[in-house]
């Protein structure tokens, strides 16, 4: 399942994406049908990631950062081991948290504040071959962090 569903990740391009995401329903189908449903309703938040240029795809489609500190949270609290109250994990939860907010804010960004402008406008194509440009608004949560 996993192979199946990074093989649509691994296209080219967006039409080579959506056709992978066809043909990885239409294996599903008869194997899995639930799968496959759920899948298929799933379409425009697995896809989401083809609406964006292609150079951040692997940043909106990969959760590294977030698994990376969920890691650092693990550690952190295995090396103290037994906390006296539900107080004292939130405290230290909490520290990591601001500590990693500090560092997003002001060292190195996942995605930098060039790519985003970049992300903001985009050329989309109407299904009658037009094209213009559109301006995504900023108050979408993940542009305007």
């Amino acid at each position: 399942m996993r192979a199946l569903l990074h093989s649509v990740y691994d296209q080219p391009d967006a039409a080579s994406v959506h056709a992978q995401f066809d043909r990885v329903l239409d294996a599903l189908a008869d194997k899995l049908p639930k799968v496959a449903e759920h899948l298929e309703g799933a379409r425009a938040d697995v896809l989401a990631f083809t609406a964006f240029p292609q150079e951040v795809w692997r940043q909106i489609w990969s959760n590294n950062p977030s698994e990376r500190l969920n890691r650092e949270i693990r550690r952190r609290t295995d090396v103290v081991g037994i906390f006296p109250n539900r107080d004292a994990l939130i405290r230290l939860v909490g520290a990591v948290l601001a500590e990693q907010h500090d560092e997003w804010t002001e060292g190195r960004r996942y995605l930098g504040l060039d790519v985003l402008a970049r992300c903001r406008i985009r050329p989309v194509t109407d299904t009658d071959g037009t094209s213009e440009e559109v301006t995504v608004p900023a108050t979408i949560p993940a542009l305007s962090a």
